[in-house]
């Protein structure tokens, strides 16, 4: 019996809400419906109209509950969705994904409501998610002996470490929000996108390509060349958690943001234009090289946009644009859909784009902040609740029912 047939099995034998039938279903509805809120009440904390009950002080709350809370549940769902495939073995359903979301949810809820709570509490319900997708997923290599994956098992447990860190700092009084927990969960996620991405743009668009006939294709990853890209972003990246204002930092991210912008360049991105489904992976992608650049540029010295804008081209760029590039596609696959962009879609992925380029022109034109921050956030809000209006109906009906 295939793997393909055991999971069909198991999706038939669950007679329960449809949302529960997939990893991909509860996370990617409740991840996309979380950055959207937390930004709505973000903006009026960050301009004194608005108190939550949460120890952390605003903008701490707004980098934590994007990193770790939002991504997480992105996270959750992509590898719950990916492992099984990778393994063979069978997908979680029912009411045991139904735990992991209320693992997620409480997450949130806790964070939010931190100031009447022990610290100490807060953390271990913040952390049950990763802890448990991590046993879980560990066990489900190991017995499907899929050995090639288990670094990105290695990268959620450092992804948990990383907000622990970040609990800790936020405790003991620092600020988190530009603290070593922050940089080392960012660190991870962009790992992940390292590596996962490097196997799945080059794939999808080679699948693409393909079927519109001859003409260049994407050179297969994991290459050589593809090893020593990510060995230098590796070790430019630790150099940035641990000496991030360091001469020798802004060298190796220099060093690093150029080579994946050749690794790209090995991927034939510049014939994707008709499919905004496929280009967006690379558009999602160029993030990490760029942000590395910018990142170089501030420590070295130009000053141009300042640290906290060069470190959102990774943050809104690379992890906000590459999720909802996989959110999309990866729905309209599951649910039986065509695989190309709508409409709707494309503006999505526009109005992530215009949320980027808003904050970084803040960074470059102080006087125009205000705006540029509303018009930011504004941005960032449309695309994931135009997700969620989208997405939502296909994430909640059976695989194949009309929208």
């Amino acid at each position: 019996m295939t793997a393909a047939t055991t999971t069909m099995e198991r999706h038939r034998a669950w007679r329960g809400p449809t949302i529960l039938s997939f990893g991909f279903r509860p996370f990617f509805l409740l991840g996309p419906l979380w950055a959207a809120l937390s930004m709505m009440l973000w903006i009026p904390m960050l301009a004194g109209q608005l108190t939550l009950p949460t120890r952390f002080d605003p903008v701490t709350w707004h980098a934590h509950e994007f990193l770790f809370g939002y991504l997480g549940a992105i996270i959750a769902g992509f590898l719950l969705t990916a492992v099984p495939n990778w393994t063979g073995r069978l997908p979680v359903t029912g009411w045991p994904l139904a735990g992991l979301a209320a693992l997620w949810l409480a997450g949130r809820v806790t964070v939010t409501v931190s100031q009447s709570l022990p610290p100490l509490a807060v953390a271990v319900v913040d952390l049950a998610l990763v802890a448990a997708l991590a046993m879980f997923l560990g066990r489900e290599i190991v017995v499907g002996k899929n050995w090639r994956n288990m670094p990105v098992v290695g990268l959620l447990v450092l992804f948990g470490c990383a907000n622990a860190l970040f609990h800790w700092e936020a405790a003991s009084g620092a600020y988190a929000a530009q603290g070593m927990g922050l940089r080392l969960g960012l660190a991870a996620v962009l790992m992940m996108i390292a590596v996962i991405g490097g196997r799945i743009v080059p794939s999808f668009t080679r699948n693409w390509l393909a079927k519109r006939g001859r003409g260049r294709l994407p050179t297969p990853p994991m290459h050589l060349f593809d090893q020593v890209a990510l060995g230098l972003l590796l070790a430019a990246l630790l150099a940035w958690v641990f000496a991030p204002f360091a001469t020798v930092t802004g060298l190796a991210l220099g060093l690093a943001g150029v080579v994946h912008l050749a690794r790209m360049a090995r991927w034939a991105g510049d014939r994707t234009f008709a499919e905004p489904l496929v280009l967006v992976l690379h558009l999602g992608y160029v993030f990490v090289p760029l942000g590395a650049l910018a990142g170089a540029a501030e420590i070295l010295g130009s000053g141009w946009v300042g640290a906290g804008s060069a470190q959102h081209l990774w943050m809104a760029g690379g992890i906000g644009l590459m999720t909802l590039a996989i959110m999309t596609r990866a729905t309209l696959g599951h649910t039986g859909r065509e695989l190309t962009a709508g409409r709707g879609t494309m503006a999505i992925y526009a109005a992530v784009i215009l949320a980027v380029l808003a904050r970084i022109a803040a960074g470059a034109w102080p006087e125009w902040a205000g705006v540029l921050h509303s018009l930011s956030g504004a941005s960032w809000i449309a695309a994931f609740a135009g997700f969620a209006a989208l997405y939502g109906p296909m994430l909640l009906r059976p695989r194949n029912s009309a929208v």
